[in-house]
């Protein structure tokens, strides 16, 4: 397509374009634009829509002709200056003459048929002009192209020689003898050649520098999406509160002129708290989708750089992007990386992380009602940030995202299981009972991981058994088909394994036992899986009191049946003293020491890590809490020892079975137990002997009072506070 530069006459321009069977209506067309053009001025602005990409002053293709940048096309022209020059003093310097050997040049002098010669001194050369063509030859001896005009190259000791030579010849013309000197403009190029070469390298890397420098306060990336998110609230599963709560900031963003109505003011944050992979970027992602608006997602960590002040200037540049696309959403991830406790830096004020915390505090408080746009974002550590983060007026709403329960977990694995061909003997249900604690990640993890076995296995469904060993993998690790044990190691291997099975088993506040196995997995010999049958959210001191004792059966079984304990129990010992100071120093569950926490809050900013890492207590209290975990301790020692000298055959004939099919699961598992004496229950504990023990039962559950409607009937009263039915006796409860 060309067009013609407008005419003096009237602009009559005409405008030809492949297809165009009707140029006069197209010329109409033009001119107008054209008058348009004229009428409102040459500013770019405001010119035409279809006449900005194409200069009337400049035929071409407007459309598909692109602007060359002003400092490409100077250095395209400096180099194209460069090569020509090069290419002017080559030629010149070859002045079209065949350079020759020098024994043919001294050959051509001794012919004496020269109309002309010139020896330039300095150089060594010789250059003469012939009457006759002369044919000379290369190297290898092949014939060159005939030639009146030869150049040759003589040495500093033949330069007498090669004077006599030329004077002997007596050339028609004579012959001249040159002393080369550069000429004033050649001297000025070899000066200027590498002045120049460096004001071009510098005008190549300056725009970089200039553009890499600006980019340090700048979002490393753009931040927004290409496309708004496709991610709905339908998408989301398990975390049913959360997504009720989310929807109100999605009517925040739809319909904001319906509160402002009312008085109220639009939350300016949003923080979503909970263990990792429970999907807190993906509810941040539906409430986009659902709002239809950009989703800028960026990790807290980004802001931070080496240089100070950086963090700030990020921060600057996100929130004005969002605020240009208002409507809009702010998704900052693991904020805690910036958001913590201000003063806890070794940099003291001047820390990079607390000046971008400061930078995020002023832009939240710089929107006003009208600002549409909303901070959501997410940690694992809500406990750590700033008191002045979590202000009403700027994290409004505080929203936990916890492990899903029961059906939460089987909504998940319906939406992970989409796509995957599952046999007829996988349940979902049982699935979601066998993975309590689970994050969704987790459970799309799991069965990831039993796509991967199927595959492997070469199978055309997921079956059971690719679910069963996904769960393992999981649970604890790949398992060790190398690692081979001897005959003596598996039968110790069998009595360990087998004696916290027992002991669990025949516990009276234990969850039940699922699977036994002495395969090696992970760093592991085998396992005993005790698997609760509902999800739970405490733990009693009976409870804990029984996860020391069949944590601690394993040795004992070893001790009873070998009488030499191995060391395969360390793992087992290290969690039970875990459990045991942790009842003494942070759940008050021992009478001595009382109901006193004695370890560092997990908040403390300086240590950033929780778990008691610094002692808080004087060391006649440590000494006290160093018995109190013995004591524990011995006691659960005890209570398994009496459990298994009681099951003894119980432990072997599991013992026997585990040797022969190696793995155990819970069906066979009940028929084993169906043997085994139940452990007493323990006397009442009591945190003071100064309190008595109360006699008075609970109020029962309402499924018991459907069971006990005829009691009511009868008025027995069973203790203030209480409905009328029959008092429940200890070991009835």
């Amino acid at each position: 397509m060309t067009v013609n530069p407008p005419s003096a006459e009237g602009h009559q321009n005409i405008l030809f374009a492949a297809g165009d069977d009707d140029p006069k209506r197209r010329r109409s067309k033009r001119a107008k634009q054209l008058d348009e053009f004229n009428r409102r001025g040459r500013n770019s602005h405001k010119r035409p829509r279809d006449l900005r990409n194409s200069s009337p002053r400049r035929p071409g293709n407007g459309e598909n002709e692109k602007r060359v940048p002003l400092r490409r096309r100077i250095l395209t022209g400096f180099a194209l200056v460069l090569l020509g020059g090069l290419a002017i003093f080559w030629y010149l310097d070859l002045g079209g003459f065949t350079s020759v050997k020098t024994s043919e040049g001294k050959q051509v002098l001794q012919e004496k048929k020269i109309e002309l010669a010139q020896i330039t001194e300095g150089v060594q050369q010789v250059q003469v002009w012939l009457k006759d063509d002369f044919t000379p030859t290369d190297t290898e001896g092949e014939k060159l192209k005939p030639t009146k005009k030869v150049q040759f190259q003589y040495a500093n000791a033949e330069a007498a020689e090669v004077a006599k030579l030329v004077q002997d010849a007596k050339p028609e013309n004579g012959y001249n003898s040159l002393v080369p000197q550069q000429s004033f403009l050649s001297s000025m190029f070899t000066l200027m050649l590498p002045m120049l070469l460096i004001i071009g390298l510098f005008m190549w890397l300056l725009p970089k520098m200039q553009s890499g420098m600006t980019a340090f306060g700048k979002v490393k990336r753009d931040g927004m999406d290409s496309d708004l998110p496709d991610v709905t609230f339908a998408d989301v599963a398990g975390v049913d509160e959360a997504v009720e709560e989310l929807r109100e900031i999605k009517e925040f963003i739809d319909t904001p002129d319906k509160f402002h109505k009312m008085g109220a003011k639009i939350p300016k944050g949003v923080l979503l708290y909970g263990p990792p992979g429970t999907g807190k970027t993906l509810l941040a992602k539906a409430v986009a989708g659902e709002a239809g608006v950009p989703f800028f997602h960026i990790s807290a960590s980004e802001f931070v750089e080496m240089f100070v002040g950086v963090g700030a200037s990020r921060v600057r540049d996100l929130f004005n992007k969002a605020k240009k696309t208002a409507p809009a959403i702010i998704f900052v991830d693991e904020i805690d990386a910036v958001g913590r406790n201000r003063g806890s830096g070794i940099g003291g004020g001047n820390d990079e992380r607390e000046q971008t915390l400061n930078q995020l505090l002023v832009e939240m408080d710089g929107f006003d009602e009208h600002t549409n746009v909303i901070v959501i974002a997410a940690t694992n550590r809500p406990d750590v940030l700033d008191s002045a983060l979590l202000r009403p007026g700027r994290f409004d709403r505080q929203i936990a995202v916890d492990a899903p329960d029961l059906p939460g977990r089987r909504q998940i694995l319906d939406v992970h299981a989409k796509g995957k061909p599952l046999a007829d003997d996988v349940e979902l249900e049982a699935i979601a009972r066998r993975t309590p604690g689970f994050s969704g990640a987790d459970l799309a993890n799991l069965l990831n991981e039993a796509a991967l076995l199927a595959a492997r296995r070469e199978h055309e469904v997921i079956t059971e058994d690719d679910v069963d060993e996904a769960i393992d993998r999981v649970l604890a690790g790949p398992q060790r088909r190398t690692r081979v044990m001897n005959a003596e190691e598996k039968r110790m291997t069998a009595y360990h394994e087998g004696g916290h099975a027992v002991a669990a088993a025949a516990l009276n506040y234990t969850d039940p036992v699922t699977k036994v196995t002495i395969l090696p997995r992970g760093r592991a010999l085998g396992y005993t899986m005790v698997m609760p049958t509902e999800d739970k959210y405490s733990t009693s001191r009976n409870e804990l009191l029984d996860q020391l004792v069949y944590a601690m059966g394993g040795r004992i079984a070893e001790e009873i049946v070998f009488h030499d304990p191995s060391t395969g129990a360390s793992n087992d010992i290290q969690k039970a003293t875990n459990i045991a100071r942790k009842m003494v120093t942070e759940y008050g569950m021992s009478a001595r020491v009382g109901a006193v926490r004695l370890v560092a809050d997990d908040s403390d900013p300086m240590t950033r890590m929780g778990g008691g890492n610094s002692r808080e207590y004087s060391e006649e209290m440590a000494r006290i809490v160093d018995d109190e975990v013995q004591k524990l301790l011995d006691t659960a020692n005890q209570e398994a020892w009496q459990v298994l000298n009681e099951n003894r055959h119980v432990l072997d004939k599991l013992a026997a079975r585990l040797l022969e099919k190696e793995t155990i699961l819970e069906n066979e598992l009940k028929e084993i137990f169906k043997e085994i004496r139940k452990a007493p229950k323990r006397v009442q504990w009591l945190s003071s002997p100064d309190r008595p023990v109360s006699d008075i039962p609970p109020v029962p559950l309402p499924q018991e009072l459907v069971d006990t409607k005829h009691s009511a009937a009868e008025g027995i009263e069973i203790g203030p506070g209480a409905t009328d039915v029959p008092p429940v006796t200890e070991q009835e409860s």
